[in-house]
């Protein structure tokens, strides 16, 4: 009260969130979202001697789960929160707003940032005590309990229904079309599935087969996807269709889960006795003697690499005496339909892949939160040493590792877009996904093709060779050279016309050796231990004019800006070698 009146409480604007898991019931006229919003409505109005408001905006989910935070209305709604428009956020039940410990407790320090706190209609705590924030944390963790044993109800409904030999949704394979919950032979699709079994029992080999298809122009038949959206097909078969063809079980009949298999309802389009005969002449053909040759340098994303347009790199490797070169050659090049492309070193690419995926396994929190998973405050200790030791398998290019997890990798012109299995991920870090979680995730690494020398290399934007690079042999003996000049010099009985005799050089050439006796300290031991920048090399030392006297502008020229930026705050030295310079 002041001077007899009554002071307007402060405007405090309130958000309503709703959310529901289903779209059932979304169609009716008043459905769970409105119930929802009225009993929020409602619980606002009664708090309006306080100031409360609703504001206009409605922020809706429904038919999404509250086991991921990538909800629309919630996203637009955590961008008002971020710009202070919402003072409460109001819900029906706090499991409208997540499920998830691990999601709410980011929810929390979005909203503490923010200054914005949140309300539950039906449940009454407060989270300023040590009481209240005991019960929401046990409310959320019934809420996350029961999601997890609606996740495993799902598993074990689908496994078993597939041992009853249903089909469970999905892209049916060539030959067969959706038919409730079985599978309908397709005539002339199932006939060309049986052409190739055919010919691979006649071939005996995948990659002839493949040439003999597209030789025949025989191409993937078009088909309409199973929930309508558009087609699939067209083309050539790849090589791992062909694969994939010949060792599913499903074309005799059977469904597959995990290592079983169970009689399926679809008739077969397959003799069982062709279809062992075909696994049998797979399996020998990998334990032949070809196979053991190339698993002493194999490639890694062989069938996984694609440029911008979605055309794929095929592996191929070139022989120089004994030493095997590997790369990733576009498949017009390859085949001779096209004049440009690329041609990507194959080493050089793997080690960029495996590097960036194992920086996302060094912030394994991060890295829990894109895939979706489900965590709680006991299981992050064993979390962030699990992702340590993923990373460091990565990092060793641990191939039992790296080729179930990646997916797909685009070859971009200064970038590489790497897809990562969530599952797979899920699997390394031993942690469980929420459902309804995105697929796969992909991560970038930004490199640039170039040319260094006579070579191709990948190399980052900072100007370093991608794996830190390898020590330059020639190199390194050119410092050697240049020291053991500089000190006969030194002593002064020879000049350096007589030294360029003696060592029956030019005496240009000397000089330019020369100048690697006065790099600095950390110049030369990048030299030694390869840290160079990648387009540095033999030729660029000793003919890329002289070398600046001064330590920094040495670094800016030789090694990479990482290094640089470090050289420069070691000990306080740029301030040292700025007043040399």
């Amino acid at each position: 009260m002041s001077g007899g009146k009554m002071v307007p409480a402060q405007r405090v604007r309130c958000a309503i969130y709703t959310r529901k898991s289903s779209d059932e019931g979304l169609e009716q006229a008043f459905n769970s979202l409105d119930a929802q919003r009225e009993a929020c409505a409602a619980y606002i109005l009664s708090q309006a001697s306080e100031g409360w408001s609703a504001l206009p905006e409605v922020y809706d989910d429904g038919g999404l789960s509250g086991g991921t935070l990538a909800r629309p209305a919630l996203q637009r709604l955590l961008g008002e929160v971020a710009a202070g428009r919402v003072d409460i956020i109001v819900v029906y039940k706090v499991d409208r707003l997540t499920r998830s410990l691990f999601d709410f407790a980011k929810l929390v320090e979005t909203f503490d940032k923010s200054g914005t706190s949140f309300v539950s209609v039906t449940q009454s705590f407060n989270t300023i005590t040590s009481m209240g924030r005991l019960t929401l944390n046990m409310l959320l963790s019934f809420a996350q309990f029961e999601r997890e044993v609606t996740a495993e109800r799902i598993r074990d409904k689908i496994a078993a229904s597939k041992a009853r030999g249903m089909w469970m949704g999905g892209t049916p394979p060539l030959g067969y079309a959706p038919d409730g919950r079985t599978l309908a032979p397709v005539e002339e699709h199932a006939a060309l599935v049986r052409h190739i079994v055919e010919r691979y029992l006649a071939l005996g080999n995948v990659t002839v087969l493949k040439r003999e298809l597209d030789e025949q122009g025989i191409t993937l038949p078009l088909r309409e996807r199973s929930n309508g959206n558009g087609r699939i097909g067209g083309g050539q078969f790849a090589r791992g269709q062909l694969y994939k063809i010949l060792s599913n079980p499903i074309y005799t009949g059977r469904i597959a889960h995990g290592a079983k298999t169970h009689q399926g309802l679809h008739p077969a389009i397959v003799d069982l006795d062709r279809w062992e005969l075909v696994q049998a002449r797979l399996a020998g053909n990998r334990q032949g003697t070809r196979t053991r040759v190339r698993a002493a340098s194999p490639s890694l994303f062989a069938g996984k690499l694609v440029d911008p347009a979605g055309e794929p790199l095929i592996a191929t490797h070139a022989n120089k005496g004994a030493t095997r070169y590997r790369y990733y050659v576009s498949r017009g090049l390859l085949d001779g339909a096209a004049s440009e492309g690329s041609r990507i070193p194959a080493l050089e690419l793997e080690r960029a892949v495996c590097e960036r995926v194992a920086e996302a396994f060094d912030d394994p929190i991060a890295l829990a939160a894109t895939i979706g998973a489900e965590l709680t405050p006991a299981s992050l200790g064993a979390l962030v040493a699990t992702a340590a030791a993923v990373a460091g398998r990565l990092r060793q290019r641990d191939r039992l590792l790296v080729q179930p997890l990646v997916q797909r990798i685009t070859l971009m012109p200064h970038r590489i877009e790497v897809e990562c299995s969530s599952d797979t991920v899920a699997e390394a870090l031993g942690v469980t996904l929420a459902p309804d979680v995105t697929p796969a995730i992909t991560v970038a690494a930004e490199v640039t093709l170039t040319r260094t020398g006579k070579a191709l290399r990948l190399v980052q934007d900072n100007g370093a060779a991608i794996g830190g690079g390898e020590t330059n042999a020639a190199a390194v003996r050119l410092l050697i050279k240049a020291r053991r000049w500089w000190r006969t010099l030194r002593i002064g009985e020879l000049t350096i016309t007589e030294l360029a005799a003696t060592e029956k050089v030019s005496p240009a050439y000397l000089t330019r050796v020369l100048r690697l006796a006065f790099l600095s300290p950390e110049a030369t031991e990048a030299v030694i231990k390869g840290r160079l920048r990648a387009s540095v090399d033999v030729g660029s030392l000793t003919l890329a004019g002289p070398l600046p006297a001064c330590w920094r502008e040495q670094a800016l020229r030789l090694m990479p800006a990482r290094s640089v930026d470090r050289y420069a705050a070691r000990e306080g030295r740029e301030t040292r070698d700025v007043s040399a310079c």
